[in-house]
């Protein structure tokens, strides 16, 4: 198979789809592998990297889409980027569909396959390509909000783990999944008090069993949440639902209840975000404020910390990128019930249902489509 590799186009977007190792296996396994120049640079590889390890270097992202049958990203691509996808060409890569109905609507008249990482579900219901990301964001989440907490940011001026004598600042997480739960470990770590809230009992009690004593656990409704807003300085959305948009936890009319310069972080605003008042933001205008409220919402956190994200990533998603290599898209989906979830839009058809739910688009059992 010709695999293409381009350079990452979103804004501050540093990290890249496939390392060297990744185009070695590839290579060893009988594949080409094309790779836009410079387009490790941001994660730290350098062309000639590539091509000791056997890839081609492409000048430009036209060639690179023009010779491949598999194009394996990191992010969605952008609006530049639609008219380059050629017919029944594989993408790879994070979509988030239900959060962005202009992309859901090019790649169906693009015709193109679609396998997104997001999707990829295990039988225990995780999904090993958002883990590793997911870890990075809830680590990030809490090293970002401990800066706009910073007086100068605009924040409380609070310091997160306080000092003798001072109490520190109060953290509360919406969800007890591997972000919420990344997010703890960093935020108890720094000395704040922490909050973790989720619908899943049996989740609470699991991270009571294995969360220092500094991190309490709340069963997650609308009244506890209003009732614990006023007074928490930085509170974390950290809520998925696999392939659909996320619930809105955090209404417009709570931010009154806040106290001026409290911080809220969107991990969540990549599938449409848990907090109302949350867009989209990049890493080169990461924030804005509305009622005296900080809002950070970059969708691509991991982007700003590029060496250690692009790592953790290809290590869980080279094995299924082999698999798909190897086997072709059908024949890896069909034999790989994990591979088979990740499917979202395949020839002009969307066959995950959240994402036909999300838009009211017809859906087609992805069983059709093997």
């Amino acid at each position: 198979m010709i695999i293409g590799v381009p350079k990452e186009i979103k804004n501050n977007e540093n990290r890249v789809g496939v390392t060297p190792a990744g185009v070695t296996e590839l290579v060893r396994n009988g594949h080409t592998v094309y790779v836009q120049a410079t387009a490790g640079e941001g994660s730290g590889f350098v062309d000639a990297e590539y091509e000791a390890a056997g890839a081609t270097i492409l000048p430009s992202i036209e060639e690179v889409y023009g010779i491949a049958d598999m194009i394996v990203k990191v992010k969605e691509p952008i609006e530049s980027e639609y008219n380059l996808v050629k017919d029944n060409q594989l993408l790879f890569t994070y979509f988030h569909f239900a959060s962005h109905e202009p992309l859901t609507t090019a790649m169906i008249e693009r015709n193109a396959v679609c396998l997104a990482y997001e999707t990829v579900e295990r039988a225990d219901r995780s999904l090993p390509l958002l883990v590793p990301m997911s870890e990075v964001a809830g680590r990030m989440a809490v090293q970002q909000g401990a800066k706009y907490l910073e007086k100068p940011l605009k924040g409380r001026g609070i310091l997160l783990g306080g000092v003798p004598g001072v109490r520190p600042a109060k953290v509360l997480i919406l969800g007890g999944g591997v972000v919420g739960t990344n997010a703890a470990k960093i935020a108890a770590g720094m000395g704040a008090d922490v909050t973790i809230m989720d619908t899943n009992l049996a989740r609470l009690r699991y991270l009571d069993d294995i969360m220092p004593a500094n991190v309490n656990t709340l069963m997650s409704n609308e009244y506890n949440v209003r009732q614990l807003l006023p007074t928490h300085d930085l509170i974390i959305g950290a809520v998925l639902i696999p392939g659909a948009k996320a619930p809105r936890l955090i209404t417009r009319d709570m931010l009154k209840d806040m106290r001026p310069g409290t911080v809220l972080v969107d991990v969540a605003v990549d599938q449409g975000g848990c907090i109302e008042t949350c867009k989209p933001t990049t890493h080169e205008n990461p924030t804005f404020i509305i009622d005296d409220v900080v809002h950070y919402c970059v969708a691509n956190m991991p982007g700003a910390v590029p060496y250690t994200s692009t790592q953790a990533l290809t290590n869980a998603t080279m094995p299924y990128v082999l698999m798909v290599a190897n086997k072709g898209w059908k024949q890896a989906c069909a034999d790989n019930a994990e591979l088979k979830k990740g499917l979202n839009v395949v020839n002009g058809k969307v066959v995950y249902a959240g994402v036909a739910e999300a838009f009211n688009l017809p859906y087609t059992p992805v069983e059709e489509v093997l």
